[in-house]
């Protein structure tokens, strides 16, 4: 019998000596005790954004939404370039969690438990948007389709606007059921460890009475390939039907078939490099560098430069697409009034955030910088930002008629609101820090005897001896770190 490892050649996943007993100290320690002065600054000023935002949205909802710098030309300013820009945000946790899985890649088990909760709180914060925008918040549930008392009035089905809020309700629904089974094995970690009576009964009920059987790993693990299997779809899908809103109007800049690929790139894209900054900030306050180490940020990288480019080669066929169809009203839009004209400006911000700038990844070493990577993730994000905003914008404010012509600045609740989600965002963010493993220790724990770095060193020792001494001293080994916690791990 030999037991199955992974190339020595691959770096690992977890560096450092580290037994069971050592990653469930280092991940679930930061959560029984007091949090740092730290969390207490981030926690302080995300609250006091939430007010601002929530002060904002009063105010917009008091007076109606004439309270926006929206005009006859542009209907549609910050509050869906946000959207667009938080349903992108919430792109890479599935993306991480569910294909990375399917396709059995290793490095997503440091990354995955934050990125899932990161796809939550920005849904959280996208969904807000349109019902805002809809001015009589009160009449939301016209959008929902249910049985009624209206008589012929039913929702227009053929509205991608009505998509959204299909695709967006399903999303956030299959995120939440993905986010919370792979937290359970860890919740029952926490609640073994309780010294008080109340964690132990909050963390027990929330971890519905697991005991880390076979049985119950053998379910978990076939909940979780179901709901990968139903988001892989969704991760298409769901900025596939955001770009209809766009891309099913008549307008010039916005009717385009390459809109689906490419929005779904640049979700990615903004996803990850959202991911690369709150894990940096995460493995340096909670000191988890052996978990979340220079490999995974790599891996991450490489993704963003990817798709980075995907977005350039699509600006670049609109451009060609504005030249080559010789229609007047698309090349204006495109040369006269989006890479030139009074919001120009815009058009080239993103141009230098989203597609230069990226391009330093394709060397290894940027791609293994800590400090490279932090910056260029705030980069990418302004750019995809300016990215929705452009689209938006600059295709609206120069309309058939120059009598229409208006320039477009955001008014002071537009801007509270967008800060409010920031807000929302990293209250959601910090709460979940401090009462959830911010890594699957599960998750961790079974990939260590393959792609942990104490491991791997002991390749040569099994080279050196017999295969059958060798699984003996494993074994004494395992008997010595037992774990209810971890999934059986099948050797071959």
């Amino acid at each position: 019998m030999h037991l199955k490892y992974e190339s020595t050649l691959r770096e690992p996943l977890v560096d450092g000596v580290k037994n069971y007993h050592q990653v469930t100290e280092d991940i679930i320690s930061p959560i029984e005790g007091k949090p740092g002065k730290l969390w207490y600054i981030g926690f302080f000023i995300s609250l006091s954004l939430l007010l601002f935002g929530v002060c904002s949205v009063t105010w917009e909802v008091y007076y109606g939404t004439g309270v926006w710098n929206l005009n006859k030309t542009i209907g549609w300013g910050w509050d869906i370039t946000n959207f667009v820009w938080w349903v992108g945000i919430g792109h890479a946790g599935t993306l991480i969690s569910a294909i990375l899985l399917l396709f059995r890649q290793g490095w997503r088990t440091g990354v995955n438990r934050a990125a899932e909760a990161m796809t939550i709180f920005a849904v959280m914060c996208a969904g807000q948007f349109p019902i805002f925008h809809m001015g009589r918040v009160w009449m939301a549930f016209f959008v929902l389709p249910y049985p009624n008392t209206r008589g012929p009035l039913w929702v227009n089905f053929n509205s991608p606007l009505l998509w959204d809020v299909f695709a967006i309700s399903t999303y956030f629904t299959v995120s939440l059921l993905f986010w919370y089974s792979g937290l359970i094995p860890d919740f029952a970690t926490v609640r073994d460890r309780a010294k008080t009576k109340l964690r132990k009964l909050l963390y027990g009920i929330a971890s519905f009475g697991w005991t880390g059987s076979t049985k119950h790993w053998q379910r978990h693990e076939a909940l979780s390939l179901v709901l990968a299997g139903l988001s892989t779809p969704l991760v298409l899908s769901v900025h596939t039907i955001v770009s209809f809103d766009f891309a099913t109007s008549v307008i010039p800049g916005w009717h385009t078939t390459i809109f689906p690929p490419y929005f779904v790139a640049g979700a990615i894209f903004s996803g990850f490099a959202m991911v690369q900054t709150l894990l940096i900030i995460v493995r340096k306050v909670l000191h988890l560098e052996d978990y979340i180490t220079i490999g995974h940020m790599e891996a991450m990288n490489k993704v963003i430069v990817l798709t980075g480019s995907v977005v350039g080669c699509a600006y670049l066929t609109e451009l060609f697409m504005a030249w080559y169809a010789a229609v007047p009203y698309e090349f204006a839009t495109f040369y006269k009034y989006r890479a030139a004209g009074p919001l120009g400006w815009s058009y080239w911000i993103m141009m230098t955030c989203n597609v230069i700038t990226p391009q330093v990844f394709w060397f290894s070493k940027m791609r293994r910088n800590v400090l490279v990577t932090f910056v260029m993730s705030i980069i990418v994000n302004i750019g995809m930002w300016f990215e929705r905003f452009v689209i938006i914008c600059t295709s609206l404010y120069r309309d058939y008629l120059p009598s229409s012509w208006a320039y477009y600045r955001p008014s002071w609740p537009e801007v509270g609101f967008y800060m409010g989600t920031f807000g929302l965002f990293f209250t959601c963010f910090f709460l979940f820090a401090k009462y959830f493993p911010v890594i699957a220790v599960a998750e961790i724990k079974h990939v260590l005897k393959t792609s942990g770095e104490s491991f791997k060193n002991q390749m040569e020792k099994y080279e050196q001896q017999p295969a059958d001494e060798f699984a003996k001293d494993q074994h004494h080994e395992d008997e010595h770190h037992h774990d209810p916690h971890v999934a059986p791990v099948h050797q071959s």
